[in-house]
């Protein structure tokens, strides 16, 4: 068990590094990142994730384009050492330069699509609070992620386009931990039906950023939340305190016939009784199943063989938003807060019961108001 990682002190257990502190199938180390033009051009995101106790590790990369959503989908058997845990087929994500400079490459011109693209990092990295959610007597979500907002340098090929980044802003974020990926566990089914009600939003500003993350009951009752407003690099690192916020809320204006924000207001209230009002119009819409997210075939953590890849494509016109697989999605937002102007990413995925938003089975979608 012993791999290269072994040879620095990284060490949390008692056992070499290859080996997780947990012996749950579902546990998982994952990156993410996103990146789009201001001006609603292009989206792409890519998700690379490793599921040691399942074995599986992989990856996708999808690009918005055009009214096109095109993504080339990678798994391949998990290797013992995490060093070569970040290539994926075509896909590889490089730590150039730990919490500063990352970069992306693809290369798959089957499902044409190709980039290489440098993120740098506009913010220090923000621990976001750990979420812990139990299914019945069963934690189903037990993990922690970072996030940080950044800019992109680069080229990137969808189709017959090519596309340029020159500061094109983005973020990214890295979680572990527990969540339900893969194969479904044996043994009898959940006696409660779904729900799952999450927000997350990271925006830019030009001297800022500032960050919402919620997760409601069916009720409507905050059971995860947190927001904060972040400075930028190079006057802050990671040891710098953030202005988190005391309250944090969110009301979402819905499509008719559909689990999708056409715009959405954020309020927090700050520990010195400062509140600030954020108002978010979406641009564009991209499916977080091009990235496996929900997807029918390529979806997290399952089992495709040794090495396989392939690709999925779709026109957003074509789709039914109200499908389950089209409702987790990322929305590509203008921000206006207080006189200031933004950019930045609502996402938003609404399973089962939520009463503020009218819904009452799991994918029921709200009618027109």
């Amino acid at each position: 068990m012993i791999t290269t990682f072994d040879d620095y002190p990284l060490h949390q257990t008692a056992e070499p590094v290859a080996v997780p502190g947990t012996g749950d199938r579902n546990y998982y180390d994952r990156y993410f990142f996103n990146g789009y033009d201001p001006d609603g051009g292009f989206f792409f995101a890519l998700a690379l994730g490793l599921y040691p106790n399942r074995r599986v590790v992989d990856a996708s990369f999808s690009v918005l384009h055009e009214g096109v959503q095109r993504s080339v989908h990678s798994s391949a058997r998990a290797p013992l050492d995490r060093a070569a845990a970040t290539a994926v087929g075509p896909i590889t994500v490089e730590v150039v330069e730990p919490l500063r400079v990352l970069r992306v490459r693809v290369d798959a011109p089957d499902q044409a699509l190709a980039a290489d693209l440098v993120f740098r990092a506009r913010t220090p990295a923000v621990e976001e609070p750990r979420i812990i959610r139990h299914t019945g007597v069963t934690p189903t979500m037990d993990y922690t992620r970072l996030t940080q907002w950044g800019t992109w340098e680069g080229r990137f090929r969808s189709g017959d386009a090519e596309l340029t980044c020159s500061g094109a802003p983005g973020t990214r974020d890295r979680s572990w931990g527990v969540r339900a990926v893969g194969e479904p566990a044996g043994g009898a089914p959940p006696a409660e039906p779904p729900q799952f009600f999450w927000v997350w939003a990271p925006l830019h500003f030009d001297d800022h950023c500032t960050h919402l993350a919620l997760v409601d009951d069916a009720e409507g009752r905050h059971v995860y939340e947190s927001a904060c407003v972040v400075p930028l690099r190079p006057g802050a690192d990671e040891s710098t305190p953030l202005e988190h916020a005391r309250t944090a809320d969110v009301e979402i204006e819905w499509e008719p016939g559909a689990r999708l924000a056409r715009a959405a207001t954020l309020r927090t209230a700050g520990w010195d009784g400062k509140e600030r009002t954020t108002r978010v119009t979406p641009l564009l819409t991209f499916r977080m199943r091009g990235i496996g997210y929900f997807h029918p075939a390529w979806a997290h953590g399952v089992w495709h063989g040794e090495q396989e890849t392939g690709g999925s494509e779709w026109r957003t016109a074509d789709l039914d938003p109200a499908a389950p697989e089209n409702v987790h999605v990322q929305q590509l937002v203008r921000v206006e807060s207080d006189g200031r102007s933004g950019i930045g990413v609502f996402e938003h995925l609404a399973i089962g019961p939520h009463r503020p938003s009218g819904f009452t089975g799991a994918f029921d979608a709200p009618a027109a108001r």
